[in-house]
């Protein structure tokens, strides 16, 4: 996959790209069919060439360099979006810094409108069970993303979803186009934890492992960003 060399011309489907609100079933069957033997560079430069108003969002999770990486060797200015939510390991937040040095990011930081501080004294990290618990989650990554959005307002967002991370996930594709009618791209979705291992070490890129998401906590859990 890592080294794919396809003949394939997406010349004459460029109209899939052109207006989100035409999107339709068969558009995008038509566009993943030809995009599933591509590079992520090469998807990301074909999709770009239709994109407005594209953006990059970012947890600077495991493999999030692989992304990040691809997307700014072809778009350096790309607005870069991170919603951290403060609850973020300390390997994380270094590394986060690293990253964003060493790709020279166009960052966009959004927060929650509580500290962390505040919420551990007054209510902690709710039960992931708990009606409690989404409340938690749409305060402290949901409201902070929609104002991203709001503020961002894109018409391409790519995000770092692959098959095989949740079962939500292994029914989308490389484009899909979420309920808010933007389409969202994933360079990487069919990719394994060993190929973006080699894409880290082919490009001298850090990985990071400690990372830890209170919305989600378990692996195969989703948070509900990307529901």
């Amino acid at each position: 996959m890592l080294m794919k060399d396809s003949g394939t011309s997406l010349n004459g489907n460029s109209t899939i790209l052109e207006n989100r609100t035409k999107f339709t079933g068969i558009d995008l069957q038509i566009a993943n069919t030809l995009l599933r033997d591509l590079e992520p560079m090469q998807i990301i430069e074909w999709v770009l060439e239709h994109a407005q108003k594209p953006i990059l969002t970012t947890n600077f999770g495991p493999y999030s360099a692989s992304l990040l990486h691809a997307v700014t060797s072809v778009k350096q200015d790309i607005d870069v979006i991170w919603c951290d939510t403060g609850y973020n390991t300390p390997h994380t937040y270094r590394y986060a810094k690293n990253i964003m040095d060493k790709l020279s990011l166009n960052m966009h930081i959004y927060t929650p409108k509580l500290t962390p501080g505040f919420r551990d004294v007054m209510m902690g990290i709710p039960s992931i069970d708990s009606d409690e618990h989404k409340t938690f989650t749409k305060e402290v990554k949901l409201e902070p993303f929609n104002r991203a959005l709001k503020e961002h307002q894109p018409d391409v967002w790519f995000s770092n979803l692959r098959k095989d991370q949740t079962q939500f996930r292994s029914g989308l594709d490389i484009l899909h186009v979420n309920r808010d009618g933007i389409l969202k791209v994933s360079p990487f979705f069919y990719y394994s934890e060993r190929e973006l291992e080699f894409y880290l070490n082919r490009f001298g890129l850090p990985n990071e492992k400690k990372y830890f998401d209170p919305t989600k906590v378990l692996q195969k859990r989703e948070c509900g960003l990307h529901l």
